[in-house]
């Protein structure tokens, strides 16, 4: 498997984790950038579909630790996963981009706090 295939699960579980906290997130971060009206409560364009972010999110991040932590013996020699080095930072990679995707998805719950 080559280097881009074994990351697109974690670069597409964080697109789907951005999607899942548009609809909250969104209207903070324009808040936060000066752009303000009465609009802005109405950017819920996305909230129906956010349970099915959050399955897609849970799912490439399940399958991408799968891939990740399985055992080095699985591993074919000479593959980037049976590098230690490699294996190590792609581990540190997927916690970073999997806690990121956390804050964005129960923003809906803490945000407003902030606002």
């Amino acid at each position: 498997m080559s280097q881009k295939e074994s990351n697109l699960p974690i670069i597409g579980g964080v697109i789907a984790a951005i999607g899942a906290g548009l609809c909250c997130a969104g209207p903070f971060v324009l808040l936060l950038l000066g752009i303000s009206g009465s609009w802005i409560g109405n950017l819920t364009l996305l909230e129906p579909y956010r349970p099915i972010f959050i399955l897609l999110v849970l799912a490439l991040f399940g399958f991408s630790g799968w891939k990740i932590y399985r055992p080095i013996e699985t591993c074919e020699p000479g593959t980037a996963c049976a590098v230690p080095r490699v294996r190590r930072r792609r581990q540190v990679i997927f916690w970073v981009a999997a806690l990121t995707a956390l804050v964005l998805i129960t923003s809906n719950y803490w945000i407003i706090w902030f606002a």
